[in-house]
């Protein structure tokens, strides 16, 4: 296929481009998704909007906020992302997420807002002779097909779970993201930047033709606060996740003021674990059973008839992350 290559200035310029043609022209940074949905003919983009001619401050590089949180612009690499001093200090979910995201080569080229927007890898979707329902079909094929990868909660007719590792860990570290726009920028909690198909059935996230993701901000860690991501997988290293999770807790004077759990490879959005951050909330490190931590972590189970092995792997995986955590991290 042909397409043109535009590079914009400005993060202005780049979000009236793609507002101009809103059915027609894409963002580009790292590429490692585009270009392979290009190549596999699942996208037909006729103008690419390369985002690394931007020059303004703050897409890319990672800086100190008043609050004492840290900014990470969305063209920051991976790898960057992984060996910053600051994240493995203070957000060690976020900086295990990115170190075994994938291979070395993506790393050192993906960028975070890349990684956050990335599209499905449900086999069905991926494939180009298969017109599936996000790719405006008029069905889902994995209800009678194979779903073995696919989602075992909070599935709507379309049965994705959302790939993204950085997705789980900024979720359970309480990130908002900063989205721009013709009209300006805007901020929202990036709990609620992602959508499932029960929302949209075309899209994953909250962007609006014009819009691009600028930047992603962590908050202050909480006192006590210490985190961790786990991650099941097929291969040992390169793969998506089968599940994932990451935690966040923060222990004071011996007792769980604060809990935060999100499990990835579940559900088509980063999944909130709400059963075991109430059972975690208020009770005494002394007081905890990591295996009923772990048994609340997934409160709707509703699996295709092959993926049913990831409930207990979720369960177990929680109940990893938890003792982790209590253990002193």
């Amino acid at each position: 296929m042909t397409f043109q290559l535009l590079q914009p200035t400005s993060l202005a310029e780049a979000c009236a481009l793609l507002a101009a043609a809103p059915h027609d022209a894409v963002p580009i940074a790292g590429g490692t998704d585009l270009l392979s949905e290009i190549r596999d003919g699942t996208a037909e983009p006729s103008t690419l909007v390369a985002l690394d001619s931007i020059s303004d401050a703050g897409l890319t590089g990672i800086s100190g906020t008043p609050d004492g949180g840290l900014l990470i612009g969305a063209l920051t690499t991976i790898a960057d992302i992984a060996a910053h001093d600051g994240i493995r200090s203070h957000y060690a979910a976020l900086a295990q997420a990115t170190a075994g995201l994938a291979t070395p080569q993506v790393r050192n080229l993906g960028t975070l807002g890349g990684n956050l927007n990335q599209r499905p890898r449900c086999w069905y979707y991926r494939h180009p002779l298969t017109v599936c329902l996000k790719r405006g079909g008029d069905r889902c094929y994995a209800v009678q097909g194979l779903g073995k990868y696919l989602c075992v909660t909070g599935g709507d007719r379309c049965f994705i779970v959302h790939p993204s590792d950085t997705a789980v860990a900024l979720t359970a570290l309480g990130a908002s993201v900063s989205i721009a726009s013709p009209d300006g920028e805007r901020t929202v909690a990036i709990a609620d930047y992602f959508v499932g198909p029960d929302v949209d059935l075309l899209r994953e996230n909250i962007l609006q033709p014009g819009e691009l993701l600028a930047a992603v901000s962590l908050p202050a860690p909480a006192a006590g606060q210490r985190s961790v991501y786990l991650k099941a997988q097929e291969r040992e290293s390169g793969d998506f996740a089968l599940v994932s999770v990451a935690a966040a807790l923060a222990v004071v004077d011996g007792v769980i003021t604060d809990a935060s759990v999100v499990l990835g490879g579940v559900a088509p959005t980063p999944y909130r674990a709400s059963g075991t951050e109430d059972y975690l909330r208020g009770r005494s490190v002394s007081g905890v059973s990591t295996s009923d931590a772990g048994d609340l972590a997934i409160a709707d189970p509703r699996p295709l008839p092959d993926n049913a092995y990831k409930l207990p792997m979720a369960s177990n995986l929680t109940a990893r992350a938890v003792s982790t955590l209590l253990a002193g991290g």
